[in-house]
């Protein structure tokens, strides 16, 4: 049974118990213990963003479609690597980004793990992914868990910002109450497609001003 030891246990635990999420986890159990493909995070780090951000405390959510598919580059956390990893091309334009926004000067790592720490739920939509191959998860059933994720936050009585970079994205904007929540919507910060409005964007400092004294504090340790 999946533990992640906050707020999320109670609210997901009849999605853990699901037909739909006990086919999923068929699946990943096969292709995980398998040994025909390496699969990505690692098996403990699935829930990372769930487990390191509880409900009660996401103050922004920021949504990828899934995991980094390269050999040690995902950890459960969207757009993040672990310390040691080259951050991958999007990482380096929102750090960019964050930048020109905030003034703030990118780490020289990767890792996102103090932003979830600060109520920034790093979520993709589908938490796993064969190495080297982008999508191979996808209708799996996570986009199901994923999308209960959202719905559980868009009923929070709390106010929160949801950052929707890409089309993709974007799409989730149906599942949020835009009169409670702050949408914030812009190009993906792929190298693609970066410069075609997510340069310039300025959602870090639109996102703390919505937030007032919650702020987020943007700033990565080394």
């Amino acid at each position: 049974m999946v533990n992640l030891g906050n707020t999320w246990d109670g609210l997901l635990k009849e999605e853990f118990v699901s037909d739909y999420y006990l086919k999923l986890r068929q699946f990943l159990k096969a292709e995980y213990l398998g040994g025909a493909h390496r699969i990505f995070p690692p098996m403990n780090d699935i829930f990372a963003a769930l487990k390191a951000t509880d409900y009660n405390d996401v103050k922004v959510v920021i949504l990828g479609q899934d995991p980094y598919h390269g050999f040690g580059q995902a950890h459960g956390l969207c757009f993040s690597v672990c310390k040691g990893v080259v951050p991958p091309p999007s990482l380096v334009n929102i750090y960019k980004e964050l930048q020109a926004d905030l003034g703030i000067t990118p780490p020289s790592h990767g890792c996102l793990t103090d932003w979830a720490r600060n109520g920034v739920l790093l979520l993709n939509a589908v938490l796993t992914v064969r190495e080297g191959q982008a999508g191979s998860h996808r209708g799996m059933g996570w986009e199901q868990f994923t999308d209960k994720v959202i719905e559980l936050l868009n009923k929070r009585e709390k106010p929160m910002v949801f950052m929707l970079w890409g089309n993709y994205a974007k799409a989730k904007a149906s599942l949020i109450d835009g009169s409670r929540h702050k949408i914030l919507t812009a190009a993906h910060p792929s190298p693609l497609s970066a410069w075609n409005g997510f340069f310039g964007c300025r959602h870090f400092s639109a996102a703390n001003a919505f937030l007032g004294a919650d702020a987020v504090d943007w700033r990565i340790g080394e």
